[in-house]
């Protein structure tokens, strides 16, 4: 059989096929063609394109498949027919080679067939509409990795020699901005549930990908299609570079007055394409945080506070819109609030590439700022300067928070001392928020790890040169104090030794009120970090903690020994049962009536314990294993403690056992195996209405006991 041939009469006679299903054919031979070309040999056929008639065989001329790819194209936006056919291979080829340098193919045949408009608005719209019509996860991941290529096509098409996507560039992110709802839907419904955590799929992953680098190529500061190659190339690097700027000057807002009268200018209309965007950017952030939570938790904590700008922003723009009469400065706020709103973004949604640049510019801003502005004494300007800071810290976060193995730890190497200057200095601030940013960054920097802490994987050898600098801050109760206090707790809990926690102490339990409160916090920090998380503390720091809780207990300051007796109830019993019995005895009503609480709390965590029980049994019947307190609580030299200070305690632990079965067996072998014991018979009169309410259980116990000493 022949090798059919084609015939281009000339280059503007449309290209006619025999039938519809052979059109298909060809261009299916076509696009499988130029899709396996080499992306070299693509590029030089396309500068060389000879469009002079000439015949050649379809299978074996790459000339002759561009011109039928273009006549195609060229033929269907004129009679406005699907593109489907030209598109979907594409959209299967950018995912097949997702991240492959050997995968540009796709971006060179739209770049080339981009420089006709007629093309292009065809081939855009039928892009978009793929999106919503085709129901296909693998067309939709394959369409969001293709769209995000065409959004960042300066990286990967810099040295094109065709410049249709760049002409083009301002209306392809103007379509893709009204796919931004069906985007948004995908993320938003893209999550898998795993413990406590929600983690995300491959195509909300794409979508909120392809978001981000839509919206941060709005907040560049000039227009990309306007651009010569020279200048495009300039504007570039220097958006690249450019530093964080929180309010515009007086300069900049004039210049936006100007051009937010002219209806014409690109630059203003891609800002407020990006504020159009606002409800959208906050689905997304929302799922960005559920996201980070597991593996990017300082991420995750900067991302929760641009959700709460996004949504005080929004609230306060509804707001103006409807009651705008009233605002003298609606028009004011609305320039600001899209500087901010570009200005954040643009942080939010920056390339990886270019994180360890913006970190060091924002580490200079804070250092200046913070010397020039933020001492001033105006109201005013004190409330101004402690926004720009929680701006700046919280974009430190962001950055900080997307940086994984070696490039975090190398850039903790190159600007650690510089961003510990900048952030200490935040910890004396009176605002709570930005104490927490500061404390947030300060951990990630002095542990080398921007994940979630623990032994295996945090380097913790800075903290030792830090103690000293840090434990003064413990010696006033204010903000500072607050936060290191956070700090030593966490340290602390991950800690394989006792040294810190020992110079902390030591320096705090025989100080002052403000010291004494501080040393309680800390403890209580402890003791909630090692509940919370998955390491165990060793048992020489729960020694420490109670014997330091117990002395507590017995402080004249209300405030210290009544949260000491709160904590007390938190830690093994083992540590803290047989000083806590000794204490109740003592002649001093306030210790007392505290032990006694803390008593009765900690009964009631164990309440299906029947160890503690028998542990507290024993502690009754030995008091004097403990001689050191139950000496000082005793008074009198060779007083006997009177039992039934303790024993009127327990109705009030009885009445929430709600399995008496649990507890009954091991009391019985306990009563049997020491019958002189008299403290245990008058323990159990005590609890003899429970006893009798489960009587059939009882006399069950005692007949097995019975049959096993028999036997």
């Amino acid at each position: 059989m022949e090798q059919k041939q084609l015939v281009l009469r000339t280059t503007t006679e449309p290209l006619i096929s025999e039938s519809n299903s052979m059109t298909s054919a060809t261009l299916g031979r076509v696009m499988s063609t130029l899709l396996t070309t080499k992306p070299k040999k693509l590029l030089e056929t396309i500068s060389h394109l000879d469009p002079s008639p000439k015949i050649a065989p379809i299978g074996v001329s790459l000339e002759q498949s561009l011109l039928f790819l273009y006549k195609y194209v060229k033929d269907a936006a004129e009679k406005e027919s699907s593109l489907d056919q030209v598109l979907v291979p594409m959209i299967q080829h950018s995912l097949r080679f997702r991240g492959s340098k050997h995968g540009n193919q796709v971006m060179i045949l739209l770049n080339w067939l981009f420089e006709d408009e007629v093309n292009f608005q065809s081939l855009a719209n039928d892009l978009e509409a793929i999106l919503s019509l085709k129901e296909d996860h693998y067309i939709s991941l394959g369409w969001c990795t293709l769209a995000r290529s065409l959004i960042e096509f300066e990286v990967t098409m810099d040295k094109l020699e065709t410049r249709g996507v760049r002409a083009r560039y301002d209306a392809l992110l103007k379509i893709f901005c009204t796919c931004t709802s069906h985007l948004v839907a995908i993320v938003r419904d893209g999550s898998t549930v795993q413990g406590e955590f929600e983690l995300p799929t491959r195509l909300s992953v794409a979508a909120a990908d392809l978001i981000l680098s839509l919206t941060e190529a709005l907040t560049r500061s000039d227009s990309v299609s306007n651009c010569s190659d020279d200048k495009q190339k300039a504007a570039g690097i220097g958006e690249r570079n450019r530093p964080v700027m929180l309010l515009p000057s007086t300069s900049t807002k004039k210049k936006v007055n100007k051009i937010s009268k002219s209806s014409e200018s690109t630059h203003m209309e891609m800002k407020l394409l990006l504020w159009d965007q606002l409800d959208h950017l906050i689905v997304l952030v929302e799922r960005l945080t559920a996201w980070s939570k597991k593996s990017r938790p300082l991420h995750a904590k900067a991302l929760e506070r641009v959700h709460r700008w996004l949504l005080g922003t929004q609230e306060k723009y509804i707001h103006i819109q409807t009651k705008a009469d009233r605002f003298t400065n609606a028009e004011e706020w609305s320039i600001t609030a899209l500087f901010l709103l570009e200005t954040l973004w643009h942080v939010v949604a920056l390339g990886r590439s270019q994180i360890r640049t913006e970190i060091y510019r924002i580490i200079g801003a804070v250092l200046i700022w913070d010397s020039d502005n933020y001492a001033e004494e105006s109201p005013k300007n004190k409330e101004s300067g402690r926004e720009t800071i929680k701006f700046f810290l919280n974009c430190l976060a962001l950055l900080l928070g997307r940086l994984h193995g070696m490039q975090f730890e190398t850039t903790i190497e190159e600007h650690g001392s510089q961003l510990s200057q900048a952030i200490i200095s935040q910890l004396n601030c009176a605002d709570d928020e930005v104490i927490d940013s500061a404390l947030c960054i300060f951990k990630a920097v002095i542990f080398r790890t921007n994940s979630s802490l623990s032994k295996c994987a945090a380097d913790i050898s800075q903290i030792n040169a830090l103690l000293p600098m840090l434990l003064h801050l413990l010696d006033e109760r204010d903000s500072a104090a607050k936060a290191v206090i956070k700090l030593f707790a966490e340290y602390c809990s991950i800690s394989s030794d006792t040294q810190c926690l020992e110079e902390i102490l030591k320096r705090l339990i025989s100080g002052n009120v403000s010291q004494k409160s501080n040393a309680v916090d800390f403890i209580s920090d402890l003791i909630h970090v090692s509940m919370e998380s998955d390491t165990v503390l060793p048992p020489t720091m729960w020694q420490h903690l109670s014997c330091h809780l117990l002395e507590f207990l017995q402080d004249e300051q209300m405030v210290i020994n009544t949260q000491a007796s709160k904590l007390i109830p938190l830690i093994d019993p083992s540590f803290t049962l047989p000083a806590l019995v000794c204490l109740i005895y003592s002649p001093l009503e306030r210790v007392h009536s505290l032990a006694s609480g803390a008593l009765v709390a900690l009964l009631k965590n164990y309440k299906h314990n029947p160890d503690v029980i028998c542990m507290l049994l024993d502690c009754l019947s030995k008091p004097t294993q403990n001689p050191d307190i139950c000496d000082t609580a005793y008074g009198e030299e060779g007083q006997k403690p009177d039992i039934d200070r303790v024993l009127k305690l327990l109705p009030e632990w009885s009445k929430i056992v709600e399995d008496w079965k649990v507890m009954i067996g091991p009391l019985i072998d306990k009563l049997f195996a020491e019958p002189s014991n008299a403290v245990i018979v008058r323990f159990l009169s005590f609890i003899s209405e429970h006893l009798a309410s489960a009587a059939d259980f009882v006399f069950q116990q005692i007949i097995s006991y019975t049959r096993r000493q028999k036997e």
